[in-house]
């Protein structure tokens, strides 16, 4: 049985011009981000955004902790570059999946740098919140492996 809350993201109705505002919005985060712009960034999230990347238990949340994430992703990985390889727009958001190549140059999550050059494969949800018109945050899948 399926949860209310599945239930609500599966009956959200199709608006063609809230899709289209969606991928306007992902397209203002996507450029922010390659240019490394974090007001930029910033400005496409809710107020209460929650960063989490799966399978590390590790949570970053609001505004300021959006900035975090960011600030540590690109210390940890100042040349990483998403190289998308498939998306997907609707009413609940975004899903998009990316081969990402970065120098690892400093810590991340508990790993200390490697310098080594990496390329892995990233799935990330950036929820839709259809009352404020922002993304509520990412969730990303990775198989990327440092241990």
């Amino acid at each position: 049985m399926a949860s209310d809350r599945i239930l609500e993201l599966l009956r959200a109705p199709v608006d063609p011009g809230e899709v289209a505002e969606i991928r306007e919005l992902w397209k203002v985060h996507s450029i922010a981000e390659d240019n490394r712009d974090l007001p930029g960034l910033i400005s496409t999230l809710t107020e209460d955004c929650v960063y989490t990347v799966a399978g590390t238990g590790v949570r970053w949340e609001g505004h300021e902790g959006a900035a975090r994430f960011y600030t540590e992703l690109l210390t940890a990985f100042p040349d990483i570059h998403f190289d998308l390889d498939y998306i997907v727009i609707g009413p609940q958001g975004v899903c998009e999946e990316a081969v990402v190549t970065a120098t690892h140059k400093g810590r991340w999550l508990d790993f200390e740098p490697t310098g080594e050059r990496l390329e892995w494969r990233n799935a990330i949800f950036f929820p839709w919140d259809r009352e404020r018109r922002k993304f509520k945050g990412e969730m990303v899948y990775t198989d990327l492996r440092l241990d």
